[in-house]
Parts: C-alpha cells; structure tokens; sequence
C-alpha cells in the first residue's frame, strides 16, 4: 500500500484549500495559465502575505509530483503543518510526503542545505539541529563537486517531480543556486520563485542568474498594498537607545585616546616623513605617471601627509594634477589609514631600507587595536564595534520596553524577542542563579526578565536545543504533546525558580517543538518569548505578536527584514490588532556619526516601510522618518529620544489613523534616489533668501534702499553745507558716499547672486540627467518596457532634497536606475568612463562637474558614447573621457582631488515611498 501511495501520479481527489483567498492571491490564481507560459512563476510579496500558501494551492493546481525547497527545518516543517492543516485538515503527515531528498516521494520538503548536501555526499547536521551561525552554510558551500547529483536526478526522474517550490528565493546564490540549477536542467520542472526580499542590490549577472532559476517577477505586492487589503497589520517602528556601560565607556574612550596619540605620533614621524618624500614618485613624478594613475589614492594620501608636516607641493606635482590652485585637504584618520597602508602593505620596492621602522610601526598598530588582518582603523575597531553592539545596557532597554508594553496590554500582550545566540553558560543547574549577566543571549535576556518579573508577564523560551515555559503553560504543553502522539515527554523544574519548566531534548520532540510553544504562546500561555533569529527570524508564522524586540546584532537587508516581517501580520479575529517592532542600539558619543551600532541601525532602516513622523505622515522607508537626530551627543538626547518612541508607541490608536490617511495618499511603492540639499538651513528659507536677496537687493534694495540712502545722504550734505566749501568738496563727499553704498549693496547682492548659481535648477539637472540615463539604458538592452510606458519623474522637497525615479518599468528596471543615477551624482571612484561637463555661465563664469559613467554602461565604448551624446542634448555641453588612458588617469586624478570634500557631506539616499 505503502508503495503504491509512494507512486502516486497526481494529489489525491478532494485535496484543495479550506479557506477564502486573499485578494491578491485570488489575482495570481485568476492568471496562473498566463503566470505559467514560460514555466515560471515568480512572486515578490512580503513576510506575512501568505506565500507559503499561495505556493502549495498552484503546485496542486499543477497537480504533478512537486519538490519543495526551503531555507531552515523550521520553514521546511511549516510548509508541511501549513499543508496537512489547510488542505487535508489532518494533523499527521501522509506517507507520500518525505523530509528526505534520498528518499523522494509525490511530494518531497527539504531545505537548499539538504539538497546540496546530499548531491555531494555529505552528512550535515540541519537534519537534526537547528543552524546557529552563517559559517556552518560557509562551510557546507565549500565542498562541492556534485559527485552524487546524478543519482539524487535519477531519484527525482523516478518519482517524475515536475514542480519545483522555491521559498526565500534569495538564499540561493553561490554553489546552492549551481547545485539547484544542475537539478532543474535535467528534470525541466514548473518552477515557483517566492521571496520577500529578492537581491536587487546584487550586479547585473547575478540578478540574470536568480531570473534564470526563478523567471521573471510575475507579481510584485508591497506592504502598504497588504495594509489596505488587511493582510498584514498597521505597524510602526520604534527606537531604544542606551549608552555604553561605564566599563564598556572606559574602553572606548581609551581606544579613542590610543588612537589620538598614535596619530599625532605618525602625523610627526621623522622617519616616516623622510621615506614618503624620497620615495621616486614624490621626486619624480612626471616620470611615474602610469604609477600615480593606477595608485591615485596612495598618491593623493602622500602629497596630504608632506603638505600637513610643512611641505610644499612642488610645481611638478600640480602639473600631474592639472590644476594650479589645488587645495589639499587636511591629514586625517581615513589618510593616514590610506597612508600606512601604502607604506607597510602595498609599496614593495621602495622602503626597503626602512625595514625595521616599518617592523616597529606595525607591531605599535597591532598593540593599540588599529589593525586587524592587516586592515587599519583609526576611527573603530573590533573591539569597539563587539562592545558596542553587544552592550549590556540593552539588557536595562529590553526590561524598559517589556514593562512599558505590559503596562499597555497587559495580558494581551504578545511580544517576541530575537537575538543571535543562546548563551547557555549563564543558565545554572543550582538553586540559585546569581551569575553576572555580561553578555547578550537568550538566556541573559530571560535572566534580566525573570529577575525582575515584579509584574509577573509569562516568559518562555523556544531555542533548536532549549525550551523553557512557564509552570503555568504546562497542562496546555501536555495536552498538545499528547494530540501529536508524542508520549512520556522528560521536562523537570528549572532548578533555580519553581515557576518555570525545561523541556528536555528528545529525538520525537524535535520535528514538533517549534508548533508546539508557537500555539502556546498564541493561546496566552506564553506572554513574552525569547528565541534566536536563525529558527524563528524568518518563515516562523504566530500571527498573535503585537511586539518585537530586535536584539540582533545583524545589519543586511535580507534578514532584518525577514525578522521584523514576524510582527506585521495581521490576526484572524483581531482586526485590531496593531504591531510595535523596537530596535536597540547603544550610542558611541565619542564617534561623530554615533558609533558602528548606530550606523548599524540606519543601515537596517534602508528596507524597512513605515510611517513618517515627518510632515504629513506618509510611508516611505529609512530612518529620517522617525526623526531620530543624525548625531546624537550626549544622554539628555538618548533620553528624550527614548520618551518620545515610548508617547508615540504607547497610542496605537494613532497609529491606525496614521496608516489610514497616508494609504489615501498614494497608489504604488516607488524606489527613489534622494539627494540631500548642502545647506544647513531648510531649503525653502534659503531659496526664499535667494529671492529676496538677489530679485529684492537686484530691485527692490537698488529702488527703495537705495532711495533712501539718497534720501538720507541729501539731509546728511544739508546737515553738512557749512562744511563743504567748494564743488571738489561736494564731489569728495559723494564719491564716499557712493563707495560706501556699493560696498553695502554690492557685497550683499554679489554674495546672494553666487548663492543663485550654486543651487539654480538642481531638480532640472536630476531630471535632465535621469532622462539621458534612461535612454543608455535603453540602448543597452536594460529595459524591456515599451518607452511609452516609462519615464524620469524629479522633485524637491520643502528641505530641498531631490527626489528622483522611473515611473513605470519592472522592478529591476527601477532598481538599475537608482542604482546608475548613485553612481553619477555620488564621488569619483574609478570608473572607466568619466563626463566631464564644462559651461560658462551668462558667458564669464566657469563651471566644471565630473560625473562617472555608470559601471553597467561604461562596460561597452558604444553605450558610453551614446550616454554622452544623450548628455550633450538633454543636460548640456560634455566630454566622455577614457581613465584608462595617460590623459584620462590624468583628468581622473583631478576629478578625485576636487570631489575628495564631497565625502563629508550627507550621501546620496535610496528610499522607497508610497505615491
């Protein structure tokens, strides 16, 4: 019988979802066969969206032997509850379902990590444990021949899989995506891509080789479209800052001290002085052009460090750079770092007389922790950076965010807390548990809890290799056991509080423990659970939590999102429901921009959704829109920060009302590239300044001040009649007077007209330059959208900030836009290709903008010269320089030197806003 059901051509009749389908669901289903024509369908839809369920209802409807892959056991099981609940409405899983790809049935669930390893003969431990740390999938990677592949195909062939489910498409990459290529080549199967965080930021081959093994995007659904349909729950993101330890501050300040030493130390030294002004190129440099062209930023790093000790740059060297009035930047952190990286590293030839100093300085370096393989840092560290991120006063913010989200719903309160690592040395099997809580960890966080429980919230643990529940969870923990036939189950009292129950570790258990605590904790029984980003960060379903704590070190777009996509779904039967997600960093106010930790934190933001706090509430993503100062000082700001997260999380009310009238204000998600206006000040008062000081002093000042300034010189030569005694004097008199009116207005309208140039048509230059782009892009086959479907939309802001993106286009398309408009309006590199633009503004004022050609078009001469040509008709006059050749390293230098400022100002911003 059993092997009958093994050989099962098709899904068993009566099979089909017990459900209503969402709204976008029931718009992919409507046009499968169209999804479907070239054997491909590929959703991009966010945590929450019900994916998983979309992807079983057409890999029944394709109703042929399927092979579902996932990223982690977690996900691989609930792919299988999602099934035998939704569709079959069991409890148990049918026997012509397998877990394991050497032992494939009608329908086979295993994870990326399964797969390769079994087509390379290894044995890995994701079968049995949760994957704790990314250097296990480093080294599964590693070793890979394919020597089994043939015999897994053949395994495949035999059960005649004709499906292939992909989730979390974007974990394929390297040796996985080679691995699961090999495979869909040899059995040709319908494939379903689904993800919700596809790799846009990856290179063009890269992305070509995930369409490849996905297809193209058929449906793309964005948080706000989820919101409006009830999908997923109005949300918002929250901030608690803290400051380091005093212990933890000691350290930082006296790395920071070190550093400073160790600078003016190497700013001053002799001996290192003498080897960089001996050195050929600084002699000679005429003679090492082809040298200096290819080492610009070693070069440029020695002329900074000779002209800070006293050194003047001699005229040989300001005629490499073309340019007789160079200002040379000041020597700081990031040039002595590019600095003694060319004197112990990378110059081979020319200090080897300094052997022994060089032994010296870098042995000085090591002991002040400012290198790190071979890497210099002055301005952080390793050690900075751990203590940072790991600070124990994250212990003190989670405790505050638990008691103030209790205080707000008290048993209703359904919050989950992830971060990187169990931590099992803290957990005691004494009494008592007095062990110092140092580190952050599941068990430490539990520990800071349950110490201080005075409000007595119901805290869990749910770890791949520890579980705790509370004593009072246990009879609904032996009830569910007992449903999925899992007998004689070994829990004992946690040793050091009668209040709560570890479960022991058993081989029945592991399958089922995650669905186990999960329906515990959305019954109630579990109010606060503590786990780890790799089990329940991504693909875990509860869609009960109304909180979550990021207490992950983790900053890369993929899984931050993944993490917080846990507490945005929405409940059936709470259409309330509203979800508060918190984010901790822990402040460096010795560190200009706040420290790794903090810069962390805004880069998560990049790919997080939400509502504004700026004017008028809109949803846009990025960290400006919380309101959060970019620098941060001193404690009163950490402090009034943290007040302000916890008024505006406390009233969810507002926040519902918040999501409702920013959905009226727009239709779609578009990705954008924001440029920051210089100046300080709000951009409409320096335009309106602009106005009024240049049209009002051009004018107005030139008719009425300069008509009361007649006024009052005419009673002033009144006043002074008996003084002047001749015509010359009344001359002399006048002609002071007019000077001193000229230098009064003059000086004043001057100095507005310059303003006026500077910042004249900056959204017309955006849109100009986004147009030529589009049109390369174009010419070189990176748009597939009729023209007539696409175009360049730019903006300013009231803050003067531009705003720039493709209306219209796929996805990728608008993503390679953004990605080739960073590179033209960000500082040169090393591009290949270089615009230089030239222009003499009302004919007597020189202007002169370098601007790199995008990677992606510079790659091809012909498209390179065609984004010129689209240039010169759209932006203005131009010359496309080649930096590979003599004259173009030349001009690429002096692009470098002059943009060298450019990198302390505000960068460049990809945002997403809902219009």
């Amino acid at each position: 019988m059993e092997l009958q059901i093994d050989r099962l051509t098709a899904f068993p009749e009566g099979i089909h979802f017990q459900y209503n389908w969402r709204k976008y669901q029931q718009r992919v289903l409507d046009s499968l066969d169209e999804h479907l024509a070239d054997g491909h369908l590929h959703v991009i839809a966010p945590p929450g969206s019900g994916k998983t369920i979309l992807g079983l209802e057409v890999a029944r409807r394709i109703n042929n032997a399927t092979l579902i892959l996932a990223p982690s056991i977690a996900i691989r099981n609930q792919w299988i509850h999602r099934f035998c609940e939704m569709f079959l409405q069991t409890e148990h899983m049918p026997a012509w379902i397998s877990k394991d790809i050497r032992k494939p049935a009608f329908m086979t669930v295993i994870t990326y990590q399964a797969l390769h390893a079994a087509c390379n003969n290894l044995r890995i431990a994701d079968e049995d444990t949760e994957i704790d740390e990314e250097e296990a999938d480093d080294e599964l990677i590693s070793a890979s021949h394919n020597q089994n592949l043939q015999n897994i195909i053949d395994g495949l062939k035999q059960q005649n899989i004709k499906t292939i489910v992909i989730d979390e498409a974007h974990h394929l990459k390297n040796e996985w995506c080679y691995t699961l290529s090999k495979v869909k080549e040899a059995i040709e199967p319908v494939t379903i891509g689904l993800t919700a965080t596809p790799p846009y930021d990856v290179t063009p081959n890269e992305w070509q080789r995930y369409i490849e093994l996905n297809g193209p995007v058929s449906v793309e659904i964005t948080v706000p479209e989820l919101v409006i349909e009830g999908d997923l729950c109005p949300h918002q993101d929250y901030v608690y800052l803290s400051l380091p330890t005093q212990t933890e501050a000691e350290n930082i300040s006296n790395f920071r001290l070190r550093m400073k030493v160790l600078f003016e130390e190497i700013k001053n030294d002799k001996i290192l002085i003498t080897a960089i002004e001996n050195h050929p190129v600084w002699l000679q440099p005429g003679e090492h052009l082809d040298w200096i062209y290819t080492n610009l930023s070693c070069y440029s790093a020695s002329l900074i460090y000779l002209n800070a000790n006293g050194r003047q740059i001699p005229k040989s060297h300001l005629d490499v750079i073309d340019d007789k009035n160079l200002k040379i930047p000041e020597f700081d952190y990031q040039w002595a770092e590019e600095l003694l990286d060319f004197y112990l590293y990378k110059e081979k030839q020319y200090f080897k007389g300094f052997d022994e100093h060089k032994k010296n300085l870098e042995n000085k370096l090591r002991r002040n922790g400012a290198i790190e393989k071979r890497q210099i840092c002055f301005s952080q560290n390793k050690q900075v950076t751990g203590l940072l991120s790991s600070s124990i006063s994250k212990l003190e913010s989670i405790k505050q965010i638990a008691d103030f989200e209790y205080q707000q719903l008290k048993h209703n309160l359904r919050m989950v807390i992830l971060t990187d690592y169990i931590r099992k040395e803290y957990y005691a099997a004494t009494v008592q548990n007095n062990i110092e809580l140092n580190k952050i960890g599941v068990i430490t966080i539990f520990e800071k809890l349950r110490r201080e429980n005075t409000t007595e919230i119901k805290i869990g643990i749910l770890t791949g290799s520890m579980v705790i529940i509370p004593r009072s969870a246990y009879p609904a923990f032996e009830t569910l056991t007992e449903g999925q036939g899992l007998r004689n189950i070994v829990c004992k009292q946690v040793s050091f509080d009668e209040n709560y129950i570890l479960v022991e570790e058993c081989s029945q258990l592991k399958n089922e423990i995650v669905h186990i605590i999960t329906t515990i904790f959305e019954q109630g029984g579990i109010e606060l659970l503590i786990g780890t980003k790799s089990l329940l960060g991504e693909g875990w379903d509860a869609p009960a939590i109304n909180t979550l704590v990021l207490a992950s070190f983790v900053g890369s777009f993929v899984l931050s999102n993944q993490m917080r996509g846990r507490a945005i779904r929405s409940q059936n039967g709470n259409p309330g429901k509203t979800g508060n997600i918190w984010h901790l960093a822990c402040v460096d106010t010795t560190s200009t921009t706040g420290g790794d930790d903090f810069d962390t934190l805004k880069r998560r933001f990049g790919s997080f959704v939400g509502i504004s706090f700026k004017d008028n509430y809109g949803i846009e993503s990025g960290v400006a829109r919380l309101n959060i100062p970019e620098r941060i000082s001193d404690a009163i700001q950490i402090e009034l920060g943290n007040k302000e997260s916890i008024k505006r999380a406390a009233d969810r009310e507002a926040l519902k009302k918040h999501w409702i009238a920013a959905l009226e204000k727009g239709i779609t998600m578009v990705e954008e590239i924001k440029v920051p206006f210089p100046d300080e000040r709000e951009y409409q008062a320096v335009k309106s300044m602009h106005f009024n000081h240049t049209i009002k002093n051009l004018i107005m000042s030139l008719v009425i001040g300069l008509f009361d300034y007649l006024i009052n010189t005419i009673r002033s030569i009144g006043r002074m009649g008996r003084s002047i005694n001749s015509r010359e004097g009344l001359y002399t008199y006048l002609a002071i007077v007019s000077l001193i009116g000229i230098v009064i207005f003059g000086r004043k309208a001057f100095k507005a007209f310059r303003l006026y140039i500077k910042y004249r048509d900056i959204a017309k230059d955006v849109q100009q330059i986004g147009d030529a782009l589009l049109n390369a892009m174009i010419k070189a086959g990176l748009v597939k959208t009729s023209y007539d479907k696409i175009s360049i939309n730019a903006s300013v802001d009231s803050l003067g900030a531009v705003y720039c993106y493709i209306d219209g286009g796929s996805t990728f398309e608008k993503s390679t836009f953004i990605n080739m408009l960073h590179e033209v309006i960000s500082p040169i590199d090393n591009p290949r290709y270089v615009i230089t633009r030239k222009s003499l503004f009302m004919r007597f004022i020189n202007q002169e903008d370098f601007h790199s050609v995008p990677e992606v078009i510079g790659r091809n001469k012909n498209t390179a010269v065609y984004l010129s040509q689209q240039w010169d008709r759209l932006v203005g006059p131009c010359e496309l320089i080649f930096t590979r050749s003599i004259e173009g390293r030349r001009l690429l230098l002096k692009a470098r030197i002059k943009s060298l400022s450019a990198q302390f100002q505000k960068k460049p911003e990809r945002i997403n806003k809902w219009q």
